[in-house]
């Protein structure tokens, strides 16, 4: 069983969206549950101010954000290069999949394909 679970940013939208599926499986860990830097900036790049900003404000609180670093940086690029042209792989799913490896973390995510270079996922649920 994992003890660190690394959350995918599709997950954590679906939670804030109201997702059962979501609300559920994240209310009931009983692991540490951390998020990318990159996820951060993921989720505000989509929020609007007022309110909503204030929720997401709110909610982040709830993990241990683990921010960049050079090794992540470097780490990111070169999944990033080995994995861009076989599988599509974006900068800012490299960057969410070194940190996952750097933490130890179990990933958790609903996009498997993106992530072709961890072999420790979750998908808690399919998407619809």
């Amino acid at each position: 069983m994992a003890s660190k679970f690394l959350i995918d940013t599709d997950v954590l939208i679906d939670y804030l969206k109201g997702r059962d599926e979501a609300v559920h499986f994240l209310e009931s860990q009983q692991v540490s549950m951390l998020i990318s830097a990159i996820t951060v900036g993921e989720l505000y790049a989509g929020v609007r101010d007022g309110k909503e900003r204030l929720l997401l404000d709110n909610f982040i609180e709830y993990f241990q954000v683990v921010p960049l670093n050079r090794a992540l940086a470097v780490k990111g690029g070169l999944f990033r290069r080995d994995f861009k042209k076989s599988h599509g792989v974006g900068l800012a799913d490299a960057m969410i999949a070194a940190t996952a490896e750097s933490e130890n973390a179990t990933l958790v995510t609903l996009n498997q394909k993106h992530f072709p270079m961890i072999s420790d996922i979750v998908i808690p649920y399919r998407k619809n």
